[in-house]
């Protein structure tokens, strides 16, 4: 009786874990992960992320840069076309970010979690994390910047709609500073929870309906994203409107730190602390043996991930 019992914990193990260790069912309750397991189900995630190519970051990036077009480019035509309505104008901002969750591309405000769970860990230094944020930020505001200058200089928005995507910027031009800087924190605080709450979730439908209402809720409470920021404010430079220092400075800026702190702070961090020590339990090795030290950790060279987190294939 007890072999069969330890025989059918084992089938239940095998079953409840994916290849990379990562629990692809709740210990407890099966359909619900824990704290801890939805942070091993992050650290597993964000462990392929560091170990891909400049190359595919980079492309993945842009593709997101582009997703943020179609979000830009829907919620102009929409608030043209309504008149300007609150809540009609907004129904179809989530659909870039839908793309990308969804699509699996790389946006920064949402990669704000996974790399930095994983360096908090110790198995991946700071200067990996900066390069991870750098390259993505750089292939998000290249893709908005391509998008921008589409929109702008082909005819797709109609002048009502023009008219509506100039004045999206020249509204965050005009509101103070650390007005935009707190919005940005908020808007930071609904993306990293987004990905937080994804993780625990398992199917499709799931998803798109957590992506679709919270990005909803964007638009909803005036609040800015930085890559939807950027490409708002690109789209005033190409019409010759706003210079792009002044929107730079004025307007992604404050934007861009409110989005980082809200997503590091609020979310990763806090969500961290709320783990527990058994949270990097792998079928491979304790989690202490794959943590960098202190000089490694904050000296690491650019090209080094750590120690990987994803147990190597026992096929080979």
């Amino acid at each position: 009786m007890s072999q069969d019992t330890d025989r059918e914990r084992a089938v239940r193990d095998a079953v409840d874990r994916a290849q990379s260790g990562a629990p692809a069912g709740g210990r407890t309750i099966r359909d619900r992960f824990s704290a801890d397991e939805i942070f091993q189900r992050i650290i597993v995630a964000a462990d392929h992320e560091i170990t891909s190519s400049k190359r595919e970051l980079l492309a993945s990036a842009l593709a997101a840069g582009f997703a943020i077009t179609i979000t830009f480019l829907v919620y102009a035509s929409l608030y043209a076309s309504t008149g300007g309505d609150p809540v009609l104008s907004a129904l179809l901002y989530p659909l870039g970010f839908v793309f990308i969750i969804l699509g699996d591309y790389q946006l920064y405000t949402e990669n704000t979690l996974p790399p930095v769970a994983l360096t908090l860990e110790r198995i991946s230094s700071l200067p990996v994390l900066f390069r991870i944020w750098g390259l993505v930020l750089l292939g998000n505001l290249v893709g908005g910047a391509l998008g921008a200058l589409a929109l702008a200089s082909t005819g797709v928005l109609s002048p009502d709609a023009a008219a509506a995507a100039a004045g999206f910027a020249e509204k965050a031009i005009e509101t103070p500073w650390w007005t935009l800087f707190a919005k940005a924190v908020f808007a930071g605080l609904i993306v990293a929870g987004v990905v937080w709450v994804d993780f625990s979730l398992r199917d499709s439908v799931s998803r798109l309906l957590l992506v679709y209402l919270s990005f909803l809720a964007i638009p909803f409470a005036n609040l800015y994203h930085v890559v939807v920021s950027a490409t708002e404010m690109l789209f005033l430079v190409y019409g010759g409107e706003l210079s792009l220092m002044v929107g730079t400075t004025q307007f992604v800026l404050p934007v861009l730190l409110g989005n980082s702190i809200g997503g590091v702070v609020l979310v990763t961090v806090v969500n961290y602390f709320q783990t527990t020590e058994r949270r990097l339990e792998t079928a491979r090795e304790s989690g202490k043996k794959r943590q960098l030290t202190i000089r490694e950790w904050v000296l690491g060279r650019f090209s080094e991930s750590g120690r990987s987190y994803v147990p190597a294939d026992r096929d080979h």
